[in-house]
């Protein structure tokens, strides 16, 4: 196993601290593509879009997104980060991401959640009453049409399904890889484990190691059900920047995490505000920020590595729209200076498949 680091974003389009302008969607797509681009370029391991469904976001629909983004790039994972498995039809889902892998030539990935932004429910018709009986049936139904096909199936959220023909299948009729979102709410890293899925765990505040609880219960709920070891595999994804210097760093995404923090966080009219010496605490070297110079970063992911053990780190790249030739330098520097020291220390080379 080798460790891997990439990046996501959820394409939010913030109005700038400075000016107040606010960036068209065309334009904010056509940089998260550039990015990727750049992201291969450094030897990155894997790019995300999330999924959000109002005006303030770019990205409604992931696997366009990435679509475009394959045919820019030749060797970086791309996945979603993650899709809102409980207001969309596995079925749809795996069409669009099949599609992407054969695009790709195999480099789609999944990462699917119940979600935390909620507008996509009664966009589609969706009661928040079943919000865990909507993910637990649909990520079932997910699972069943990689394994099975055709597929015979029956449920209770949608119509059942009898030997149906769900293509494309995916580039050289292999799994996609599909991990699940855990927030850290313990029935949540449980389902993940007992299942024998991997886990991709979100931290957005709190210490740098606090969720090691939540990464235990779900290697011991795996193992209770029988998963291999191998099959529970954990990526760790949160906020974070780099820049050459660490008050570089602090001083160039502050403003816009900020505003982020108040214009796109959950619900709307509900932000958070975050003044500059929460955030400076938040990014310490006990803090769940990464944010920092190369070395810094390094070193808070190797000791982020001893609590979980996990295989994969994914930055939240510059929340809030930091502006993109300092996007660019960041990812970069994630590629180039972070990755290859985070190897090395780690006694690997190569990137896991």
């Amino acid at each position: 196993m080798s460790f891997d680091i990439g990046i996501y974003h959820f394409g939010e389009i913030t109005p700038s601290p400075e000016t107040g302008e606010r960036a068209t969607a065309a334009t904010r797509l056509a940089e998260l593509i550039e990015q990727a681009r750049v992201a291969d370029e450094a030897g990155l391991s894997v790019f995300g879009v999330g999924e959000h469904h109002r005006g303030d976001f770019a990205v409604s629909a992931p696997a366009v997104v990435l679509a475009g983004m394959a045919m820019q790039t030749s060797r970086i994972r791309l996945t979603s980060s993650v899709t809102v498995l409980s207001s969309e039809d596995p079925v749809r889902a795996f069409e669009q991401f099949a599609t992407l892998d054969n695009l790709s030539q195999g480099r789609a990935e999944m990462i699917v959640g119940r979600g935390s932004y909620t507008e996509s429910f009664p966009l589609f018709g969706y009661d928040l009453a079943d919000y865990d009986s909507l993910f637990e049936e649909k990520l079932d139904l997910l699972r069943t049409i990689q394994q099975e096909h055709p597929l015979t199936w029956k449920g209770r959220h949608r119509p059942a399904l009898d030997r149906a023909d769900i293509a494309p299948r995916p580039y050289q009729n292999r799994e996609i890889p599909t991990w699940v979102a855990v927030g850290g709410t313990p029935a949540s890293a449980v389902r993940a484990g007992t299942r024998g899925m991997p886990m991709a765990l979100g931290i957005l505040g709190g210490r740098y190691d606090g969720f090691a609880p939540i990464v235990e219960l779900y290697r011991s709920a795996g193992k209770q059900a029988g998963v291999p070891d191998d099959q529970l595999r954990v990526s760790v994804n949160g906020p974070g920047f780099v820049a050459p210097t660490s008050q570089e760093a602090l001083d160039i995404s502050y403003p816009y995490f900020a505003r982020g923090m108040m214009d796109n966080f959950h619900q709307r009219g509900r932000g958070v505000e975050m003044p500059r010496r929460a955030y400076e605490a938040s990014a310490s070297e006990a803090g769940a920020l990464f944010i920092g110079s190369p070395a810094q970063i390094t070193d808070k992911i190797l000791r982020q590595h001893e609590a979980y053990g996990h295989e994969r780190y994914i930055m939240q790249l510059g929340y809030g729209n930091t502006p993109q030739k300092e996007s660019l330098r960041a990812i970069e520097l994630l590629g180039t200076e972070v990755l290859p020291e985070v190897r090395k220390a780690l006694g690997n080379a190569g990137s896991s498949e």
